[in-house]
């Protein structure tokens, strides 16, 4: 009979793989870092094969064999969970811990409205939350460290499923004394010869505006990219140039005291806000089962 790794052992190897260092790893195991190491010798010795390069170099080096094993064992430790999962969703939906991962964009101008609902709504919910940027939290969601993602959609979600929740429009963000202030709606058309400022690269936000737009990147303000909204927005009243702002976080305040017009566009373009999750996961129903207190939060004026 075959005998089968551990799912300690997996969780060594994987942690290793994540935090590509044996103290960080083993902080993250909760483990002593010879107590990790002596888990993963183990692991090598079961399989009778190599996972890590010996080549006395201060980062751990996998062999291609390890990559392949660390890959496997996520899926395994996965598919552990999801027994788990599976059983705590059936005695009661929607009650204990739920790690819910959430772009910047979204998370600041969303969350104030949403907390309150979802503890009058599921009030056995414990949410932990992690706000990053699109990539990051796709790779936890895969790496099974998220349960949900709450984002601007179409994104690069892997094999993830995903529930579209609501449109979020954008709105012209202009300089008070801006000539296109002065018109009911600005036309999208004329976004184009204007300085557009956006949002660093690897914020999905950036993207969708470019495409609301119809604009390649390099038409961009590339000199004057932000870090975040509230940046983008100083910046645009500084006289920099102009922006997309969207609409979700023009009502979370994101304009408070900054010398600003906002005009409505001549068509609607936005992004759409939605939920993604690991495809086949126990807690679909689940987190379909959220997805009408959010949208309602996301409608709220």
């Amino acid at each position: 009979m075959t005998t089968l790794p551990s799912p300690r052992q997996l969780r060594y190897l994987v942690a290793l793989a994540e935090h590509g260092h044996f103290g960080r790893a083993a902080s993250a195991c909760a483990v002593t870092q010879s107590t990790l190491s002596a888990g993963i010798i183990a692991l090598e010795e079961q399989l009778d094969a190599a996972l890590l390069e010996r080549t006395g170099a201060k980062r751990p080096v996998f062999t291609p064999l390890g990559l392949e094993i660390v890959a496997r064992a996520r899926t395994a430790l996965g598919a552990l969970e999801a027994v788990v999962e599976t059983a705590a969703a059936a005695r009661e939906p929607l009650s204990g811990p739920l790690r819910l991962g959430i772009i910047p964009t979204i998370g600041p101008f969303l969350l104030p409205r949403l907390m309150p609902r979802l503890r009058d709504r599921f009030p056995r919910l414990k949410l932990w939350l992690r706000e990053d940027l699109t990539e990051r939290l796709v790779e936890a969601l895969e790496g099974g460290r998220l349960d949900l993602l709450l984002l601007a959609l179409p994104c690069a979600c892997g094999e993830a499923e995903t529930e579209p929740l609501g449109m979020d429009p954008f709105l012209a963000a202009l300089p008070e004394d801006h000539r296109l202030a002065a018109r009911e709606r600005v036309p999208v058309a004329a976004l184009g010869a204007e300085r557009l400022l956006l949002l660093e690269d690897g914020h999905c936000l950036r993207e969708h505006a470019l495409d609301a737009c119809g604009l390649p990147g390099a038409a961009a303000g590339e000199a004057f990219a932000a870090t975040s909204l509230y940046t983008l927005v100083q910046m645009v009243a500084s006289g920099l140039g102009v922006t997309l702002v969207p609409r979700l976080a023009i009502r979370g305040g994101v304009l408070a005291g900054a010398a600003v017009a906002v005009r409505p566009l001549d068509r609607e373009v936005g992004r759409t806000l939605g939920l993604a999750w690991r495809a086949r996961s126990p807690r679909a129903a689940e987190f379909r089962g959220l997805a009408p207190a959010i949208a309602e939060a996301i409608a709220a004026e």
